[in-house]
């Protein structure tokens, strides 16, 4: 990026591409970050479907949650080291990396003849995956000023959404096909390949006129505090009890880290996330909104179709299509969202209505109950969908709007650092509420016949439910009862599915407290009206100053800035890197 030098500004501050682009390249540029986050997304949904698949060829029932946790720990962990070194050395070279990584991953892990290669390869691609989400939204940001960024935000956000859809359809196609499980993963190549070709003809180079200092501490710290964190809430409830000395230990030892992370980049000439950023108000209210709308969306995303297959008992297997009201009211308002935001410049009013859609869409799907109807059913996701697709787009604008273009990849992978943890924190809490509420109410829904029984693992797994394998070994044991054993069966099959509604219906009314605090955290959020240049206030009004002082400075073409390559550059004078020097007394 071309780079404007000031002797009052402490870095440079770039040149927007799209100032230097032609119309057609900065087209190639947002297929090529579409591409990228499609890809991104796709794998996610593609490969959720094929993993009971997978685990079975493999034998690996036992380690089926460490192929999920592994790409996580690298995906959270990682970003906010991609992000820093993004604003360094430039997007281009560390999104190609990134996507290189995540297509290597991909051919390994339809490589693997066992659960330890699996998730192995399947960390190293999450590796890769954590450079891409944040780098692809900062270079939206490097092309597009705030207002004209919020346009864009939406309609790229909304190929997660899309890809929720259609993933499931393609993973579930490809591994009932001749082709098999592995293919899940060579699908990723073809999307890559073509990804990276655009990247790499469209991305202009990166021109850096400063030395960088890369934290190679901070970063260790990072590692060292986000992983037995994650692993923490991945594990509690599960694995472990949240009272066991293995949960509490890496809890403790996490925030150790954490703390130690908080000194070292307090002092840091570079910091990965510097703690500052948690002064500015708006950084502050957006991280925690995002991420208390992840806990909600990802526990939304998980379990209602548990409720659908379980409690309503449809027939629909495929994730993708159950969740289509809620993906298709979140595309609708990611875009809309984005261009509201872009024609007003202004986004307290829209956050605070998507999170009165998202607190209300839960405390509706908290009422449903066995007798709920389809189209009551669809009302209230399409209603969270709404409130959800502000969140996924919003936020980010909101954020980068406060910083200049050399921090966007720091704040955008913060931002999504703050949201990776939110999911986490909501899939562990969510999943250990549904346990516990589920074997509560089975000792209270049970025929008086099975009574005796409660608290067995046999009877209490809402598997029957979805499993016919397992609803049928069920049924072999009832038979034992005689004469009643057929009564008795469909009573049980009654107190599961009331059981397990009444798990999740406590579920969303969680979700519910989580938006409703969400709103309230929301209505501090400090409107300053989104920028049409890429500037920041303070940086125009230094330029300004300058300008009204007489302050010399020469237009010094290096390069062809069309092309990319070598971009013009403000100087202050001949010397541009040298310190400037106080003028001699007298």
């Amino acid at each position: 990026m071309a780079e404007v030098r000031a002797e009052t500004l402490n870095h440079p501050v770039p040149q927007p591409w799209g100032d230097t682009l032609s119309r057609r390249r900065i087209g190639f540029v947002i297929a090529a970050v579409m591409l990228g986050m499609l890809l991104s997304a796709l794998d996610q949904t593609v490969v959720g479907t094929a993993m009971p698949r997978i685990i079975a060829s493999l034998n690996g029932l036992q380690h089926y949650a460490w192929v999920a946790t592994g790409y996580l720990l690298a995906s959270t962990a990682s970003m906010p080291i991609w992000g820093k070194l993004s604003d360094a050395y430039g997007r281009k070279r560390f999104f190609i990396l990134g996507m290189a990584i995540f297509i290597t991953g991909s051919v390994l892990c339809g490589q693997s003849h066992s659960m330890t290669e699996l998730i192995l390869f399947r960390a190293f691609q999450g590796l890769g995956a954590g450079a891409m989400m944040p780098i692809s939204q900062a270079i939206i940001g490097d092309i597009f000023p705030p207002a004209q960024r919020a346009r864009w935000t939406g309609v790229l956000m909304s190929v997660w959404g899309v890809a929720t859809i259609i993933g499931p359809l393609i993973g579930g196609w490809i591994t009932d096909s001749s082709l098999g499980w592995r293919w899940t993963f060579y699908v990723n190549v073809p999307v890559g390949i073509l990804a990276l070709i655009f990247a790499a003809y469209a991305l202009p180079a990166h021109v850096s006129l400063r030395k960088h200092r890369i934290d190679y501490i901070g970063s260790t710290l990072l590692v060292a505090a986000a992983v037995p964190l994650l692993l923490g809430l991945s594990w509690g409830g599960n694995t472990y009890a949240w009272t066991s000395p293995e949960i509490i230990g890496m809890f403790a030892f996490s925030l150790v880290m954490w703390v130690t992370f908080f000194l070292r980049e307090m002092r840091a000439a570079e910091p990965v996330i510097n703690p500052r950023l948690f002064q500015n108000s708006i950084f502050t209210v957006s991280a925690v909104a995002s991420a208390l709308t992840s806990a909600a969306m990802f526990g939304a995303i998980m379990f209602l179709p548990l409720y659908v297959q379980g409690v309503l008992g449809k027939s629909a297997t495929n994730s993708g299509i159950i969740l289509m009201p809620l993906m298709m009211g979140a595309i609708v308002t990611s875009i809309g969202a984005g261009q509201i935001l872009s024609r007003t410049g202004k986004y307290r009013i829209i956050v605070i209505v998507g999170s009165i859609l998202s607190a209300g869409g839960s405390y509706l799907l908290s009422r449903m109950g066995v007798g709920t109807s389809g189209m009551t059913l669809v009302r209230n996701m399409v209603i969270m969908g709404l409130g959800l697709g502000v969140a996924m787009s919003a936020y980010t604008v909101i954020v980068q709007n406060q910083y200049p273009s050399h921090r966007l990849g720091e704040v955008t992978a913060g931002l999504q650092f703050f949201r990776s943890i939110g999911s986490t924190i909501g899939l562990a809490v969510f999943g250990t509420i549904l346990n516990n509420e589920f074997a509560a109410s089975m000792k209270t829904n049970l025929p008086a016949a099975l009574q005796k029984y409660k608290g067995s693992a046999a009877l209490d797994n809402p598997q029957v439910l979805l499993s016919t394998q397992a609803s049928s070994q069920i049924h072999k044991l009832f038979a034992k009862f005689g004469a009643q054993g057929e009564q008795l069966f469909q009573a049980f099959m009654h107190a599961v599915r009331l059981s397990l509604a009444t798990a999740i219906s406590d579920l969303f009314f969680l979700a519910a407290i989580v938006g409703v605090i969400g709103l309230v955290v929301v209505l501090f959020l400090r409107e300053e009206p989104l920028r049409r240049t890429h500037m920041t206030l303070e940086q125009t009004e230094m330029l300004m100053a300058e300008a009204e002082s007489g302050a010399t400075g020469g237009f010094s073409p290096e390069g062809n800035a069309a092309e990319g390559g070598q971009e013009p550059v403000i100087t202050c004078g001949p010397e541009d890197d040298r310190e400037p020097q106080a003028e001699p007394a007298g």
